[in-house]
């Protein structure tokens, strides 16, 4: 039987990430799919390109649209398309000048469609991940499970359905908004349903490599890895693959 060929559209940069390894990483999962084809762009910038395409793929860090490219966005996925959104998909940063990192609220609309804003995080270490729907395709028979990642401390600004989630409380060190009450929420994957389109999110993912923070340390000593040393990361990627195939 010939698959008609799938047409993925990959938007992938950011600031302070091996944006390289996670390219490469997700480029390997997508190949495992023969009749996927992908182009892989730095922005939002070709409109014309992301409403052609079958689905959309996103690993980002502070990377946001204009509000118009925001309304094409809009359009693909309540348009009945889906979006696999990564890790700073949902973040946009500002360094102030007393050195803590702000998460400013430029683009609403973004965030609002992505259903969810970064706000901080606590230092990189381990944190014990719920499943709390374990009947959904994207998640279920898995269980609960700890890894080591950069955890995303997030704002909701729409209505979401969370698979996976932890609980946080203490500092978010360095950042504006770094006091979080004890047992919050975090949500780890979800999916949020737009139009007849839909948006999963999964805030894992971080790495970073030597060269990564030139203007903080230009060589990093201690590169890291974090959800991708997983199998189970690998598993939650390789899912949601197939879900915006349609073939989970």
């Amino acid at each position: 039987m010939i698959k008609e060929p799938v047409n993925v559209y990959f938007v992938v940069s950011g600031k302070y990430h091996d944006i390289d390894f996670a390219r490469l990483a997700l480029l390997k999962l997508l190949a495992e799919h023969d009749q996927i084809r992908t182009t892989v762009a730095p922005d939002y910038t070709d409109t014309d390109a992301i409403a052609a395409s079958d689905f959309l793929i996103s690993f980002t860090v502070d990377v946001a649209p204009t509000p118009e490219q925001t309304k094409v966005l809009q359009d693909y996925v309540s348009g009945g398309k889906k979006w696999l959104a990564l890790h700073g998909t949902n973040s946009i940063l500002a360094f102030r000048e007393d050195g803590l990192v702000d998460a400013p609220d430029d683009a609403p609309e973004f965030m609002e469609l992505l259903g969810s804003q970064f706000v901080a995080h606590p230092p990189i270490g381990p944190f014990k991940v719920e499943v709390v729907d374990d009947t959904n395709p994207l998640s279920q028979g898995m269980t609960d499970f700890e890894i080591v990642d950069e955890l995303y401390l997030s704002k909701t600004t729409a209505d979401i359905e969370i698979l996976m989630q932890t609980r946080f409380g203490g500092e978010a060190t360095g950042f504006v908004e770094s006091q979080w009450p004890e047992d919050t929420i975090v949500p780890i994957t979800y999916l949020r349903k737009y139009g007849k389109g839909e948006i999963f999110y999964c805030t894992l993912g971080h790495s970073r490599s030597h060269y990564d923070l030139p203007e903080f340390a230009p060589f990093y000593t201690h590169p890291e890895r974090c959800s991708w040393n997983y199998p189970i990361y690998y598993e939650i990627l390789r899912r949601s693959i197939k879900w915006a195939l349609g073939t989970l």
